[in-house]
């Protein structure tokens, strides 16, 4: 008999990462298409089914080869019926996401938020390394978080559980926040945060800084100029790893989690981010908390949404 195959989907605001995936998590095939964001993203499920049915024809396989769909999609999710009130990168509102994509595709399918879902990706198949008690922390554009406590992903009353980004670090005169909140973690250890701190340091201050050879700042170039000897560029990291290392000692002490596990393109900097971000984690931690836990870099990369995904689809759906 064929092994039957789970369907990871990652919806992104650019892309849709897809993936067929074994029931014990090995990537079987792995594809992506753009993101049709166009009537206010009406098409999404459309081009997803037909994308799925593409591929299926291209392996000579049959629909009944699949258990079901797995998707994580940008916003808060209704846990009652799969469906999201709002996906502002997508355009939608009060998408009944779940229900129409199940009409598309005629198979089950289940719907998680995506940084809940790469989250779930880490703990089955990446660094989580099976640990049941895990934070995963995505710094990317923004800061996106999954908290995920006995191997149940929290999401809260009303499926907002989860929003590291949105602990507020200065409480008073903080940056504004997307969300419409100030001072929030997302402002100072996103990519964007730390760009928009390292472009106040060199406003503010005179002193000379590899940083004011370049027009255009990136969260790398803050990183690589820090490894250089960068004194303005080190005062930047310093205050990024102290907000980041608070905020996770705090939740820390909340969960005593196992693992903490960072993700996203900032993470991409490695010791230069994790070393700095343990020692200042740990004043912060009871001293239990932190004998029990430790930080690593996720290690699934773009893949952990798809994985996370088929994680999801085998739990819900087989």
């Amino acid at each position: 008999m064929e092994e039957k195959w789970l369907v990871g989907v990652d919806l992104g605001g650019t892309t849709i990462k897809m993936a067929f995936i074994s029931m014990d998590g090995e990537i079987k095939h792995s594809w992506e298409i753009a993101t049709d964001t166009s009537e206010k993203g009406r098409q999404i499920p459309a081009s997803i089914s037909r994308s799925i049915d593409e591929k299926l024809a291209e392996f000579m396989k049959t629909k009944d080869r699949l258990i079901g769909i797995g998707i994580g999609a940008p916003g808060p999710v209704n846990e009652d019926d799969g469906s999201l009130e709002v996906a502002v990168n997508l355009g939608w509102e009060n998408f009944p996401l779940q229900e129409i994509l199940e009409r598309e595709t005629s198979l089950p399918v289940a719907v998680e938020n995506d940084a809940n879902v790469a989250a779930l990706g880490e703990m089955w198949k990446g660094a989580g390394n099976g640990a049941k008690n895990l934070l995963c922390v995505t710094l990317g554009t923004g800061v996106g978080g999954g908290i995920i406590v006995n191997g149940e992903i929290v999401h809260g009353t009303n499926g907002a559980g989860g929003e590291i980004g949105h602990i507020t670090s200065v409480p008073i005169g903080g940056a504004p926040c997307n969300c419409g909140k100030k001072g929030c973690l997302e402002t100072i250890a996103s990519a964007t945060g730390i760009v928009r701190l390292a472009k106040e340091e060199l406003l503010t201050a005179s002193e000379d800084s590899l940083l004011r050879d370049y027009k255009g700042i990136t969260a790398k170039l803050v990183f690589d100029a820090a490894k250089e000897g960068d004194k303005l560029a080190n005062r930047v990291i310093e205050q990024v790893v102290f907000h980041l290392g608070l905020a996770l000692a705090n939740l820390a002490n909340g969960l005593n989690p196992e693992k903490i596990v960072i993700g996203g393109g900032v993470s991409k900097a490695g010791g230069a981010l994790l070393e700095p971000l343990k020692t200042a984690f740990t004043p912060f931690a009871f001293p239990r908390v932190a004998q029990g836990v430790e930080i690593v870099p996720a290690t699934l990369g773009n893949q952990a949404g798809v994985i996370g995904a088929a994680w999801l689809a085998k739990q819900k759906l087989s």
